[in-house]
């Protein structure tokens, strides 16, 4: 049985600012099976946790502040909230620029995931095209897994990686165990150029899946813009996902 199919609710954050609980019920009527919020605009996390109960949709993750320092409370209780176990975050492409900044970034992924352990919860990192960058000769996400602990899980986001340059499908051979969730998406694979709809681009979404295997526990599509109707978009990655076996949903 292939994994759960989720909406990253970033990728209709336009519609989202205006009415959130109806961009919620549309990733329902579509048939997504799951949501992964970063944000709630208009609401509150306890209101967006009921909203998501009521509709049957999971919550596999969320992206939210790095839990350190005074955003722990904050992010916990947020996760809490509406149902999730793993937080994810992430940082910037400075943050990643050379080998010192590399290991500062690598300690305070540490520490996001040291402190939200005792919540019975785990921390990710979510990619950009920066992570897979070489840094004095190296990959640098090759330079942060020597310094993170094993508690970091990846949520691989398979666009920005080949955007980086590698394979995704190789880096998802190399992670593993530790990249159970997939971020989802397609396009012609350039920086600040608008995306796709899933099958419409330059990823090769079948092999990428296979890749992850039975390691991955969720499939979340995200599009962070699209020179098409982002809805309608969304609705055609479903359905690519589904009608092609690579993902279920909920219809």
């Amino acid at each position: 049985m292939p994994p759960p199919v989720a909406l990253q609710l970033y990728t209709l954050r336009t519609l989202a600012d205006e009415n959130f609980e109806r961009v919620v019920n549309l990733t329902a009527e579509i048939g997504y099976a799951g949501v992964e919020p970063a944000g709630f605009p208009g609401t509150t996390p306890e209101a967006a946790g009921r909203l998501f109960e009521s509709l049957d949709l999971e919550v596999p993750s969320a992206h939210l502040p790095l839990p350190v320092g005074e955003n722990r409370s904050y992010v916990v209780e947020t996760a809490d909230a509406i149902g999730t176990k793993r937080v994810v975050s992430g940082l910037g492409a400075d943050d990643h620029s050379s080998v010192d900044r590399i290991k500062w970034s690598a300690d305070r992924f540490n520490e996001a995931a040291e402190s939200v352990a005792p919540h019975g919860m785990t921390f990710g990192i979510h990619n950009h095209w920066w992570e897979y960058q070489e840094v004095e000769g190296r990959i640098a996400t090759d330079i942060l897994l020597e310094h993170l602990t094993p508690e970091v899980f990846f949520q691989v986001d398979v666009y920005w990686v080949q955007v980086g340059g590698p394979d995704p499908a190789g880096v998802l051979e190399q992670l593993g165990a530790r990249a159970p969730l997939l971020h989802l998406k397609d396009g012609p694979c350039l920086r600040n150029t608008d995306m796709t709809a899933l099958g419409e681009g330059k990823v090769d979404l079948p092999g990428v899946i296979a890749a992850g295997g039975d390691h991955t526990e969720w499939h979340i599509v995200e599009l962070d813009s699209c020179a098409t109707d982002m809805v309608e978009a969304v609705r055609k990655s479903y359905n690519y996902l589904v009608d092609n076996g690579l993902s279920r949903g909920n219809r």
